[in-house]
């Protein structure tokens, strides 16, 4: 039986509209400030953008329809958000960019009702943003979640967390966070963490310094977050105690492959721009696009934009099946992230000093896409996980065979 992957005509219609609104309404606002969003207007532009993108029919494909989205699953998502990270500013105008849209996904499955009011449906709706408070410095939490060192007690009626974060983004100017503290066990050992809602303005949350980092399309920034004995109620605890990392699972693989979508889109542009210029300028004695080297580069670019988009169609095809798709994420988002720098790079070479100026965007989506091979796991965690899975696998079918 063939494997369909069509898209209905209403996808077809949206990811057409999506690149419509994106080229003719978001693009010029990014070049005209250096895909810099702070520079541009911060929450000021996104408000506006968002506005916009309401009026147009393409704003949040992927929020739950009750909720004033689109109600998209993660394989009808892929071309979509794809077409939105064609421009940096995409996503924001979408409000399908990160950390937001992986707490939009992981409210519509983990909520209360009534959390799902107070939280998911003004964050669906663009009226705030949000946090994700995971991350901390050494030796706390990083790419080994298990370190995880701040701590939330329990006491009347509530919890009282405590804990230092940084490289939280979009801390700067969120509505409510989503914090992961350890409720049980110690440091090291699996298991024992919670999920805690807290509105933003909440006594002894402190968002601190902006940390400085490449990319400069996050809304929000990359923030130091403290917390000083913040009391939050029982009923601000996400799902159950002692969970949250099982439910961080259900945040982490769809967004690994959203951030596939979006920073492929902008992969793409870099591609376009170079080939035009590839296809257009002379030199020694023909089209650019005319000479070997060149072209090699123009066929590197189209298998890794190729592949890099079949292995996130097959993550989100398990993912639509409910499955945990833990490999196929791992495999999608290394692959990818790679793939995706891979290709600006080389847009950057083919169009020479026009590729390192800012004459072109090539060097803004160069600096934007390489923290991809460390957000969301580093290249060298997946690689870990995928082989331990796989010699694990192995160990078992030789313990049975014997």
């Amino acid at each position: 039986m063939p494997i369909d992957l069509t898209y209905s005509s209403d996808v077809t219609d949206l990811i057409e509209r999506t690149r419509m609104f994106v080229r003719d309404a978001v693009l010029p606002i990014e070049d005209a400030h250096g895909g810099d969003i702070s520079a541009a207007g911060g929450d000021t532009l996104r408000t506006e953008l968002q506005s916009a993108a309401k009026d147009a029919g393409v704003f949040a494909p992927h929020a739950p329809i009750e909720y004033g989205g689109l109600g998209l699953n993660m394989s009808d998502r892929a071309p979509v958000f794809e077409e939105a990270g064609y421009s940096l500013f995409g996503p924001v105008a979408l409000n399908i960019a990160a950390p937001d849209e992986g707490n939009v996904h992981m409210l519509a499955h983990i909520a209360s009702p009534e959390q799902k009011q107070q939280y998911l449906a003004p964050l669906a709706h663009g009226d705030v943003r949000s946090a994700f408070a995971m991350t901390e410095p050494a030796p706390g939490a990083g790419s080994d979640p298990t370190a995880l060192t701040t701590r939330a007690t329990k006491s009347d009626g509530g919890w009282l967390i405590d804990g230092q974060k940084h490289f939280i983004t979009g801390a700067d100017g969120a509505g409510f966070f989503i914090i992961m503290a350890r409720t049980s066990g110690e440091p090291g050992q699996r298991g024992g963490a919670t999920m805690f809602l807290a509105p933003a303005d909440s006594d002894g949350l402190h968002v601190g310094r902006h940390i400085g980092t490449l990319d400069k399309a996050m809304i929000g920034g990359h923030c130091e977050v403290r917390f000083d004995k913040l009391f939050v109620p029982d009923s601000a605890v996400l799902g159950e105690p002692d969970r949250g990392f099982e439910y961080a699972q259900v945040r982490l693989g769809p967004a690994r492959m959203t951030h596939v979508m979006r920073w492929l889109g902008a992969a793409r542009r870099g591609h376009d721009i170079a080939v035009a210029h590839v296809a257009r300028r002379e030199g020694f004695g023909s089209k650019l696009g005319d000479l070997g080297m060149i072209q090699k580069m123009v066929a590197d670019n189209e298998i890794d934009i190729a592949a890099s988009r079949a292995l996130m169609v097959r993550a989100c095809w398990e993912l639509d099946r409910g499955d945990p798709a833990s490999n196929s994420t791992s495999i999608a988002k290394t692959f990818a992230a790679e793939a995706i720098f891979r290709i600006v790079d080389r847009s950057i070479q083919m169009c020479g000093g026009l590729g390192v100026s800012d004459d072109l965007p090539l060097a803004r989506l160069s600096r934007e896409v390489r923290p991809f091979r460390v957000y969301d796991g580093p290249s060298e965690v997946h690689r870990w996980a995928i082989a331990k899975r796989v010699v694990g696998a192995a160990k078992r079918a030789a313990k049975e065979s014997e």
